[in-house]
């Protein structure tokens, strides 16, 4: 058992950006939210909405909630990281530079060209509207997540080069020259494990995803030049799958950083650690195969990878994570405040959401419920109980009063809501999805009605309590100016 060997300093150069980072994710997540909730009423028959409409709001909020996902989790991985290896505050700020080009571009492809189709962009749909959308909507789209894919290259290489350059190579950074029977001198902290982890498979699913997307603006400019649809589903799943796993790993490194803060016990870069995040890098590649279940035409092989991979995903983090950090609290002390609430909470509801997906990872199971709702019940629990609340948690402790120990009686009820609200609103996805109610519908038959009205009510409460952890946040970063 190693401790890590670089002391952390207290605040990096780039807190400043970071905070207003935070801010900006934390509106969108809000924003897309609301939008969430208007798409549940208009299935539960609350409220009217044209299916054009829907399809709209449905491509902006899986676009932007995976978006706003992905920046708080690269705003926690940079200020953490920041504490071990330098790196450059301009290239962080290009790095928000290129992110919000993206956003601008894929917001007005879908509000101001029509875009409806999906945050996966899935090949040939983007140039098979139907006359819903011109061309050049799907193009902007598409080029606002090469933006963001640019983005994050240029992100992950400044970490890269920082961390080969303080620790002598990436696979010292990854820990693996220690896993693997290397001294445990100069052994990384776990932060920078899971810095290097994630810029290795998230760099190779963003070029894949680049790739895919170059092929699809090609084919949208000039028709006739034709992609191989079950590859560039491969492609696309592979990027779409990889990327928004990514975001959680990245949100994680706060638990790593803050619970000993409240704990007073360090968490410690074991070889049990480093394997389980040798594990996740090759995991997380492989496991997007159970998207492509149903795909009669991919070799029998990819089912059986996809199945084993799926029960095989969930060891590193529940066997590892979740119990670490069930340890790390147990007879430690911690008082108990909204931050460490929130990461706390993110941590378990990731743990339990990796469940569904085990569930959905079996062939004969997939057959039945992909389809359905009990795929966005599996993800939102990842989401929405799990990274956005990591992502509240690290913003609620940025401006933390530190004259204040204890949670407040707003603090509570904030959390209570939150929880409260998010895991009945899961709930409603997966018993929808287990009555075999398909996802992705505009309009609800009248039988299929009473899950989304009782989502919509959750839904609500997780608005408002949302709505109340960003006027908190922006209230304590006024006070600490």
């Amino acid at each position: 058992m190693s401790d890590a060997v670089t002391e952390p300093v207290a605040r990096p150069e780039s807190e400043g950006v970071i905070k207003l980072t935070m801010l900006l994710g934390g509106v969108v997540f809000l924003l897309m939210m609301i939008f969430g909730l208007i798409m549940r009423a208009a299935q539960g028959d609350l409220i009217y909405l044209d299916p054009t409409i829907f399809y709209q709001l449905l491509t902006a909020h899986g676009a932007g909630m995976v978006g706003s996902a992905a920046l708080s989790g690269a705003a926690i991985l940079w200020y953490f990281t920041a504490r071990h290896v330098p790196l450059r505050t301009g290239i962080y700020i290009a790095f928000l530079g290129l992110f919000l080009l993206g956003v601008v571009l894929i917001l007005g492809s879908i509000f101001i060209g029509g875009y409806g189709g999906a945050w996966t962009f899935l090949y040939p749909l983007p140039a098979l509207s139907g006359g819903a959308w011109e061309a050049g909507a799907a193009v902007a789209f598409i080029l606002g997540y090469l933006f963001i894919g640019v983005g994050f290259l240029l992100y992950y290489l400044e970490l890269g080069i920082q961390i080969i350059t303080r620790y002598g190579g990436l696979l010292r950074g990854l820990g693996w020259t220690y896993l693997f029977g290397g001294s445990d001198e100069d052994v990384p902290p776990p932060t920078i494990i899971a810095a290097s982890s994630v810029l290795v498979f998230n760099t190779i699913g963003i070029v894949f995803g680049a790739a895919v997307i170059a092929a699809s603006i090609i084919n949208l400019l000039f028709p006739g030049f034709e992609v191989d649809p079950l590859i560039a589903k491969n492609a696309i799943y592979f990027f779409g799958h990889v990327f928004i796993n990514a975001t959680i790993y990245m949100a994680v490194t706060a638990v790593y950083e803050l619970l000993p803060d409240y704990t007073g016990r360090k968490w410690k870069t074991t070889r049990l650690f480093v394997g389980a995040w040798f594990a996740v890098v090759v995991f997380v590649q492989a496991v997007y195969f159970h998207h492509t279940l149903q795909d009669v035409n991919m070799p029998a092989w990819t089912m059986a990878v996809g199945q084993i991979i799926s029960y095989s995903s969930g060891v590193p983090l529940m066997g590892v994570t979740v119990f670490s950090l069930a340890v790390y609290i147990k007879g430690s002390g911690l008082k108990w405040d909204l931050p460490i609430a929130l990461l706390v909470l993110g941590t378990v509801g990731w743990g339990i959401g990796v469940i569904p997906a085990i569930i959905d990872g079996m062939v004969a199971v997939n057959k039945i419920l992909h389809n359905t709702m009990w795929v966005p019940g599996h993800f939102h629990t990842y989401l929405l109980l799990g990274e956005v609340a990591m992502a509240f948690g690290f913003a609620a402790w940025l401006v933390k009063d530190k004259t204040k120990e204890a949670m407040s009686g707003l603090d509570k009820l904030l959390l209570r809501a939150y929880i409260g609200g998010g895991a009945g609103f899961v709930l409603m996805f997966l018993w929808s999805g287990a009555a075999s109610i398909p996802r992705r519908w505009a309009v609800h038959y009248e039988y299929w009605q009473l899950q989304s009205q009782l989502a919509s009510l959750f839904a609500l409460v997780v608005v408002l309590a949302t709505l109340g952890l960003v006027i908190s946040y922006a209230r304590g970063l006024l006070r600490r100016n």
